[in-house]
């Protein structure tokens, strides 16, 4: 293998890919990413046998061959070089020599027959969809994702093509959040995924670099693949972005039980504004009061925070309510992480009373149900 490449946009592919690597992998090759060079393409591939990722760069390539190298300690190396021509050869020996200017290197590697292939499925299910309103999904609920392992079937966000619509869902048993958005969905072609958190991470990250994505998978396997738009491939990327993952196996809990039937009373609210008052109410609760106080009265919402170790605090906004006083308590994290993911002015706010779970609402087919704690 030999080829020329710039340095950045080398260290962009490098950077596409570094993310799915493990910190503890089971197998020293899990380290290194698989560099392959052929028709003026060298192509990255990286995997931690549960996560994938491929993307291409161009380059100049003189002889075509592959080589896995530790990507990590790759990296490093490229960002630093001081010229932007770098030249890569391999020779007989599972290694690579680097140089820039007046910088040499020689990095050892793994032959590349010993790179796990990435994995080749076929697809039940097809669909593309806008990158952004995919991006904009995943923020809306993927905080909502459980970090507990012993609840794995909890630790992903929940797709599901049917009815016309895809749905996402995220919950960890203590708020609930969910979005819509319209897509054509066949009779066929209608089906549902748990995508693993760290695959939902790595998407967030993937998705903006162009128009459209495609989602195809299958009972056991989800296939990303991520236009690029023109800024991007200026950087140095050609093809698309490819990414696979298993999915979570089990059956996602029935989540619309969770949203309750029935709300008495419905506050619109503007977003920013309660966002700051809850934030600033918080700062003086601590983790053994971690509750703020939302009292709903006539035209008037209060939000205050209280803790032993470190005083009060009192917060005031003007709304339009003329229904009885009603004092609930939330997790303030749990009001705040919804309130920062959607981008309207305004939200609605819905509840029952201080024992019934306070709803989060938009225009936009989105609803975040967050439990509430007992009222000090």
């Amino acid at each position: 293998m030999k080829f020329k490449v710039n340095r950045d946009h080398f260290s962009n592919g490098l950077n596409q890919v570094l993310n799915v690597v493990s910190t503890r992998p089971t197998m020293p090759i899990l380290r290194n990413v698989l560099v392959e060079a052929s028709n003026g393409v060298v192509t990255f591939k990286t995997t931690n046998l549960d996560l994938a990722i491929r993307c291409s760069i161009k380059a100049e390539v003189e002889e075509e061959g592959g080589l896995t190298l530790p990507v990590r300690k790759l990296s490093s190396i490229v960002r630093e070089l001081p010229n932007l021509e770098v030249f890569v050869e391999t020779d007989s020996k599972p290694s690579a020599k680097i140089k820039s200017g007046g910088s040499k290197y020689q990095i050892v590697g793994i032959a590349a027959d010993e790179f796990p292939p990435l994995p080749t499925f076929d697809d039940q299910h097809e669909f593309t969809l806008p990158q952004e309103d995919v991006s904009s999904m995943l923020r809306s609920v993927s905080y909502a994702q459980s970090t507990d392992e012993t609840r794995y079937i909890l630790n992903g966000v929940f797709f599901n093509f049917a009815d016309d619509k895809l749905t996402m869902v995220a919950t960890d048993g203590r708020r609930l959040a969910m979005v819509g958005f319209d897509v054509p969905v066949d009779d066929g072609q209608a089906g549902h995924l748990i995508l693993p958190a760290k695959t939902v991470a790595e998407l967030e990250r993937l998705l903006g670099q162009g128009d459209s994505v495609k989602i195809s998978f299958n009972d056991r396997q989800v296939a990303f693949e991520v236009e690029l738009s023109d800024s991007s491939k200026e950087s140095g990327l050609v093809e698309n972005l490819y990414l696979v993952s298993k999915t979570v196996e089990g059956r996602y809990p029935d989540y619309q039980q969770v949203i309750p039937k029935e709300t008495e009373h419905r506050v619109r609210i503007e977003r920013e504004l309660l966002q700051e008052c809850v934030h600033r109410a918080a700062l003086v609760i601590s983790e053994k009061s971690n509750s703020v106080k939302l009292k709903i009265s006539e035209n008037l919402l209060e939000i205050s925070g209280r803790s032993a170790e470190y005083g009060e605090s009192h917060e005031s906004m003007a709304i339009k309510y003329d229904g009885p006083e009603v004092q609930i308590a939330f997790n303030p994290q749990f009001l705040l992480d919804p309130l920062k993911a959607v981008h309207q002015d305004e939200v609605y706010l819905e509840f029952k009373d201080e024992l019934s779970p306070g709803v989060f609402k938009t225009l936009e087919n989105f609803l975040c149900v967050v439990m509430p704690l007992r009222l000090n």
